[in-house]
C-alpha cells in the first residue's frame, strides 16, 4: 500500500498547520466602524485581525457586561489543543509508514479519520459551549442592559458558523486557513483508504 501509505502521510501533516494558521474567524462590523474588526482562534490562544482589535472588542464588550477575551493561559483549551492536534498528526504519520510497508491493514486510514472526525466534533461542541457562556453570562452591574421587546436580556452569542444580526454589527463567523488544512488532511485520509483497499485486494 506505497501510495496510499505516502498520502496518508501527507493527509496527517496537514494537520501542523492549525499550529501557523488561525482555525476560525470571527468579524464584527457595524456602520460606525468603517473598518471591521475580527478575531482570529488560534488552537493555541485568541489574535486580533488588526493591531488592536482585541482591545476595541473589550472595550465594547465592557458597555454589555460581556467579559474579556480570554488570554490562553485562562482557557484549558489551549493547552489541551496542541497535544491533540499534535498526536493525531504523529498517530498518522505513523499509520502511514506501517501502512506503505504493508505493517497493516488499509482499515487504520479509515480509523485514523473516524477518530479525528470524533475528535472535531467534540472540539466544535466545546467551542459553542464557550460562545454561549461567553454570550450570555453577562455581568448584571453593567452600563448598557439591552432587553428583548417581552423585557427579557437580550444575549450576544456569536454564531459558530455564518452571519448574524446583533443589535447594529453584523457578525460573522466562518472556518480560517487552518480548519480547511484539517479538512484537507481528512479527505486525503479517506482517499487513502479507498487506494489502501484497492492494493489490499489487488495484493492479497
Amino acid at each position: 500500500m506505497k501510495k496510499a501509505g505516502i498520502i496518508m502521510i501527507l493527509g496527517s501533516l496537514l494537520l501542523l498547520g492549525l499550529f501557523k494558521f488561525p482555525l476560525w474567524n470571527i468579524m464584527l462590523g457595524a456602520p460606525q466602524y468603517p473598518d471591521p474588526m475580527g478575531m482570529n482562534i488560534y488552537i493555541t490562544g485568541i489574535e486580533g485581525v488588526n493591531e488592536f482589535d482585541i482591545q476595541n472588542i473589550d472595550g465594547l464588550n465592557h458597555y454589555i457586561g460581556m467579559k474579556k477575551i480570554p488570554k490562553p493561559e485562562e482557557m484549558w483549551e489551549f493547552e489541551v489543543f496542541p497535544i491533540v492536534i499534535g498526536g493525531m498528526a504523529a498517530l498518522g504519520v505513523i499509520i502511514g509508514i506501517l501502512g506503505f510497508f504493508g505493517k497493516l491493514s488499509y482499515k487504520w486510514f479509515l480509523g485514523w479519520l473516524i477518530l479525528t472526525s470524533v475528535l472535531g466534533i467534540l472540539g466544535m461542541y466545546d467551542f459553542n459551549n464557550w460562545l454561549t457562556e461567553y454570550g450570555t453570562d453577562l455581568d448584571p452591574n453593567a452600563i448598557m442592559k439591552m432587553t428583548h421587546p417581552d423585557g427579557t436580556p437580550m444575549t450576544y452569542k456569536p454564531p459558530l458558523f455564518g452571519h448574524q444580526k446583533m443589535l447594529n454589527f453584523d457578525v460573522d463567523s466562518w472556518p480560517h486557513t487552518g480548519a480547511y488544512m484539517l479538512f484537507a488532511g481528512m479527505a486525503l485520509s479517506l482517499i487513502a483508504f479507498f487506494i489502501g483497499k484497492k492494493e489490499w485486494e489487488t495484493n492479497n
